[in-house]
């Protein structure tokens, strides 16, 4: 099942042409259930059978969370909620637009690793 999400990611990251729109080092891996994209050697975006997960600024989250965009998100379903990250449930990942716009704003975060 890993493999489902890496290869999913992976296809998003190139769709999204990523990295021709900047100039850090990218690199998707298996993530426990799922993928994670890299971004400078900080996770940006998780695709996991809970969803698509994507770092982005505090009140981007929030925003998109209390208008039902999105969901906050966990690595497990018992597990602490990570800050910062707008969980997309059954996310449509042919939106290339969407994910490429929030793509892009996470990227621009400073890191932390």
């Amino acid at each position: 099942m890993v493999k489902e999400y890496f290869e999913k990611l992976s296809k998003l990251i190139i769709e999204v042409d990523l990295e021709s729109e900047i100039d850090v080092p990218t690199e998707v891996k298996d993530f426990y259930t799922g993928a994670v994209l890299y971004v400078n050697k900080a996770i940006r975006v998780s695709l996991s059978p809970v969803g698509l997960a994507i770092k982005l600024p505090e009140k981007k989250v929030e925003t998109l969370i209390k208008n039902g965009s999105a969901k906050q998100f966990k690595y497990y379903s018992k597990g602490p909620v990570k800050q910062g990250y707008a969980l997309f449930e059954s996310p449509d990942l042919t939106n290339i637009e969407k994910w490429k716009k929030y793509l892009l704003e996470s990227v621009q975060l400073k890191s932390d690793k």
